[in-house]
């Protein structure tokens, strides 16, 4: 046989290997990758990996973009693309973040961050990478990492945190945070002396009594929305915290101390309730009985609280439907109209 042909023959059985043995690759490829994306899938992890040099991102189990909303042609897998859509208030620190990294002074890169979706909203994620390859002069050549979508784990976390301080009826502060609102008042550095203003609902037990809990609920939810509406239109700079202690008890906080300015507050509450209301189609006779204590920065939250309520009280044995300053002086009258600022001396 011609040597040549030998030859030829020789290189095409290698050439038939190599195809077979390339074919044998992709298939085992293709199967890893199977594999990876049914492991992946449903989780909200999707694996990346960047060229470093260029910016180019690669995204092994999903398309690129798909967590924010967007297709390939919309956007570019590439990571100016990707630090386009950090929140506005994450992204310096996040490009620090992933920054220092590169340039060695953390080992690897990890955040916590929000993204800006398509469609305007917010998304949660959890990103975590390393260096896996560098160039033979030592410098950082490729980055692999993962990209987890958190946004419903932190959702019900801001939810959980938010109804560990919030009244879940009416959406006014608890008593815990009302407790931590008093206190950030008091270390505010212009902060000189406040008041608190103690509000119990009269005759609610009886519309409770008769209408069922299930009314009660609107009644108080109506009731918060009237507090709110009133201190936010008679308070300066709407300079108030307002909490649902439970049941009909409610209180205002604010750093106001002017006896005139909480005195209007008070009136006006006072008179809108004179007035019968209307709710969910029933006509109700209420009205508000309230006390009113001034603090400085070393008062306590409860010993103030227990004054108001001591005042409160006196206007509940007084007839109801008013309002009263608490007077540490039992021999002074509970509204002393001369008085220009009230305190507790």
């Amino acid at each position: 046989m011609d040597p040549r042909a030998s030859q030829v023959q020789l290189l095409n059985a290698k050439l038939e290997q190599l195809t077979k043995e390339n074919q044998s690759l992709k298939k085992q490829l293709k199967l890893c990758e199977e594999k990876l994306s049914a492991t992946l899938d449903g989780t909200g992890l999707c694996l990346w990996e960047q060229h470093i040099p260029t910016g180019d991102l690669t995204i092994f189990n999903q398309d690129w973009g798909a967590l924010l909303g967007y297709t390939l042609e919309e956007r570019a897998a590439n990571v100016s693309s990707w630090k386009g859509h950090l929140h506005p208030e994450d992204k310096d620190w996040v490009i620090a973040a992933f920054e220092d990294h590169l340039v060695g002074k953390e080992e690897v890169y990890q955040a916590v961050h929000r993204m800006i979706h398509k469609n305007g909203t917010t998304s949660w994620v959890s990103d975590r990478g390393r260096i896996v390859e560098y160039t033979q002069d030592g410098q950082p050549l490729r980055i692999m990492g993962t990209h987890i979508d958190i946004t419903q784990e932190k959702r019900y976390e801001l939810d959980l945190a938010r109804l560990a301080h919030q009244d879940p009826l009416t959406d006014l502060l608890n008593r815990t945070a009302a407790e931590k609102a008093y206190q950030q008042i008091q270390q505010d550095k212009h902060f000189s002396s406040g008041t608190l203003l103690f509000i119990d609902v009269d005759n609610f037990k009886k519309v409770n009594d008769k209408y069922g809990h299930h009314f009660g609920d609107l009644v108080l939810v109506e009731i918060s929305q009237i507090l709110k509406h009133y201190c936010d239109t008679l308070l300066p700079n709407h300079d108030a915290k307002i909490a649902r202690l439970g049941g009909d008890e409610f209180v205002v906080i604010s750093s106001i101390s002017e006896y005139e300015t909480i005195s209007v507050l008070a009136r006006a509450l006072i008179s809108h309730f004179k007035h019968l209301q209307e709710i969910d189609n029933k006509t109700l006779s209420l009205g508000l009985s309230i006390g009113i204590s001034c603090f400085n920065h070393l008062d306590k939250f409860i010993r103030v609280c227990e004054q108001a309520d001591n005042a409160m009280y006196g206007i509940k044995q007084a007839g109801k439907h008013n309002f009263s300053f608490w007077q540490k002086d039992q021999n002074v009258s509970p509204l002393r109209t001369n008085l220009k600022h009230c305190d507790n001396q």
